[in-house]
């Protein structure tokens, strides 16, 4: 009779497996919670302290832990030195191991969970009996997910050498992923010595930025509830590469506001944003900010979509709608467009800490927290004769607030709760500032408005040119040596201008 390990977590599918097992003549070795619930449902099982002389110990740290578990694992059946041995110690080969691993990642996902509940949970005699089994794929099936019982039955008929090597790698990937996320709990330090991280794949992609790249989407165990990989989708098709990319930035930026506001992001800039007391006020705003660039767009929304919203929305071509809800009648006039994404996410709580986020290159990663940096009034130096008003002041702060979301170099014309220009990634400052009055200037509501820039200016044309096209109000970072040029230049044209010492480069 051929044997097989059994110790699972979780469940799942055990029952029908081990079914499987015995109709094909395996002997079904087990312990703790697993034996038990093979036992409950009528089937034949040894305990594993049966085949190793040596009971469970230690409140269960050590069960499997033992030569006559391993070396029936490990011992290479085409090797006459090995089968002898097992023979001398009276070993039996096991063919099958079928183990999933303690819950770590679920348990510390846990606010209240304590670093000793934490510790229990992390699996020693699981990982090891998974590995020992990989490592000897050629001739012992290694099998920790239970969505691959049913082939594993069809793949022992067929003696599927195939299906082995490729479950023993999943092992690997598995284990290895199960150190990272102990590791990085074990040292929350941002930037370890060694930096480990874990993703699963949740989609593959149709293709990637282009039709001729492949791509897929992968998440991280502990992606935040406010995320893209919690997102919900309702309604169209699937999300595209570029779509993923679009949306991670769309929710970034709303996640950063409190009051009603609705965010329209192009190609990873935002093409306008809108706020007001009504989400369906926020959208009229963001519609107007720049009716042509929205066509296509991304479309994030931090209230509940209604009726009258989604009425006005339902008139454009977008890719994706983003909200924490739709109203059923909303949602029905959304859903007559087939093709619309809607989407229900989950916002983040006001005051975000910092997080780490990663950027690959080639041959490595760069690793930096998040700007999450807002400034105040109480942040501001007037450095100028003019004096903004307060009315200049709050639509410098939201003015400010949207260029750190914008590509380097970065400026944007607004008003108070409402963007009127962006001009985003251009290679020389003056050039975004030439493109967002150029497009602010087309807004109706232009007159009274302020300029934002992600970086100081390193001399004063782009002051000049702000002055020349009827803005009153500048905010930037300062900290040029040329500084003092673009106040003069400012003071010349009775231009407030304040400074906040605060960069906001997005590359």
């Amino acid at each position: 009779m051929k044997r097989a390990l059994l110790s699972v977590f979780d469940k799942t599918g055990l029952v029908a497996l081990a079914q499987g097992l015995i109709a094909r003549d395996f002997e079904l070795v087990s312990t703790g919670g697993t034996k038990r619930a093979l036992e409950a449902a009528g089937l034949p099982v040894t305990g594993v302290e049966t085949v190793t002389g040596f009971p469970e110990m230690l409140d269960g740290r050590v069960k499997t832990l033992h030569p006559k578990i391993h070396a029936g694992i490990l011992a290479k059946r085409e090797v006459a030195s090995h089968m002898a041995a097992l023979a001398a110690h009276d070993i039996t080969p096991i063919e099958v191991v079928v183990v999933n691993l303690y819950p770590f990642a679920a348990t510390i996902a846990k606010p209240d969970t304590t670093r000793a509940e934490a510790i229990e949970q992390i699996d020693i005699g699981g990982p090891s009996a998974l590995r020992a089994a990989a490592k000897n794929a050629d001739a012992v099936w290694a099998v920790v997910d239970p969505a691959d019982y049913a082939q594993v039955l069809t793949g022992i008929d067929e003696d599927d050498s195939a299906l082995r090597a490729r479950l023993a790698a999943k092992v690997f990937q598995t284990t290895a992923a199960y150190d990272a996320q102990i590791a990085a709990y074990l040292d929350p330090e941002p930037f370890p010595a060694t930096f480990t991280s874990t993703f699963t794949k949740q989609q593959s992609l149709r293709y990637g930025e282009n039709s001729h790249q492949d791509a897929a989407f992968y998440v991280s165990p502990d992606a935040p509830a406010e995320s893209l990989a919690h997102a919900q989708q309702l309604h169209g098709k699937a999300l595209s590469f570029n779509n993923i990319r679009d949306a991670d930035a769309t929710l970034a930026m709303v996640n950063e506001y409190q009051q009603p506001t609705v965010v329209a992001v192009k190609h990873m800039n935002p093409c306008g944003i809108g706020q007001s007391a009504t989400i369906e006020e926020a959208w009229d705003k963001a519609y107007a900010a720049d009716p042509m660039s929205i066509f296509g767009g991304i479309i994030a929304l931090n209230r509940p979509v209604d009726l009258a919203t989604a009425e006005k929305m339902h008139k454009l071509f977008l890719e994706i709608i983003m909200a924490p809800s739709f109203d059923d009648d909303a949602y029905a006039v959304l859903a007559k467009k087939k093709n619309l994404r809607l989407l229900t996410v989950t916002l983040a709580p006001a005051q975000t800490k910092p997080r780490v986020e990663t950027v690959a290159v080639l041959g490595g990663v760069l690793r930096q927290t998040t700007d999450t940096a807002i400034e105040t009034a109480a942040d501001l130096t007037v450095v100028t004769q003019t004096q903004p008003t307060t009315e200049q002041i709050d639509a410098m702060l939201f003015a400010q607030q949207v260029v750190k979301h914008v590509k380097s170099n970065a400026i944007v014309i607004a008003k108070q709760g409402q963007t009127l220009g962006i001009g985003a990634g251009q290679m020389n400052r003056i050039g975004s500032v030439e493109i967002a009055l150029k497009q602010a200037q087309q807004n109706a509501n232009f007159a009274g408005a302020v300029m934002a820039s992600d970086a100081f200016f390193p001399m004063d044309d782009c002051v000049e040119y702000a002055a020349q096209h009827d803005i009153k109000a500048i905010i930037q970072p300062g900290g040029s040596i040329r500084d003092q040029d673009s106040i003069a230049m400012a003071d010349k044209y009775g231009i407030a201008m304040v400074t906040t010492g605060v960069r906001h480069f997005r590359h």
